[in-house]
């Protein structure tokens, strides 16, 4: 069976598995930035993205942060799918694996692109006359605290981990 007709078949799976991997995450993310570790919001950057309006923003944001954490479900249940026959903690740890590259990414491309695309985000080329857009993350988005980048990976890797163990567990079966 190919890895495409196994997330097919086991579709239930890497939704159940998607949504708790993307809760996880977020709330890592999230009690990091109220443990004041890092200022890093993806919802908020994302409801940002969409919205004007900041209030409502981080409610916009947490739906489309679900959203996108369902469709790189998809893509873990493909990845992880092509590997279904090395056993459970094999593929939880490639998920954990794929969950750190995913993170490396983040933080060394996406954040760094962000403020090119991001309506509401102020860039390095930016004027003082952009005071009042968000502040850009800078380089591994240290601009939003030192921790940022450790946990940032630390939760991208829990999401790895989490889709490894919860699909893992149901196409191992």
């Amino acid at each position: 069976m190919t890895a495409l007709e196994l997330a097919l078949q086991n579709w239930p799976a890497w939704v159940l598995w998607g949504l708790v991997a993307s809760t996880g995450m977020a709330t890592l993310m999230e009690g990091a930035q109220l443990a004041g570790a890092s200022r890093m919001s993806l919802p908020f950057l994302f409801g940002t993205f969409l919205t004007g309006d900041r209030r409502r923003a981080i409610v916009v944001g947490y739906v489309a942060y679900l959203l996108g954490g369902w469709a790189f479900a998809l893509l873990y249940a493909l990845m992880l799918g092509s590997f279904a026959g090395l056993g459970l903690w094999a593929l939880t740890g490639i998920g954990f694996l794929a969950g750190l590259g995913h993170g490396a990414f983040l933080v060394t491309v996406f954040l760094t692109v962000l403020p090119l695309v991001h309506p509401r985000l102020a860039s390095d080329y930016d004027t003082m006359q952009d005071l009042g857009r968000i502040e850009p993350p800078g380089a591994f988005g240290l601009n939003y605290g030192r921790a940022t980048p450790v946990v940032t990976l630390g939760a991208q890797a829990v999401y790895g981990a989490v889709m490894g163990l919860g699909y893992g567990a149901a196409i191992a079966s």
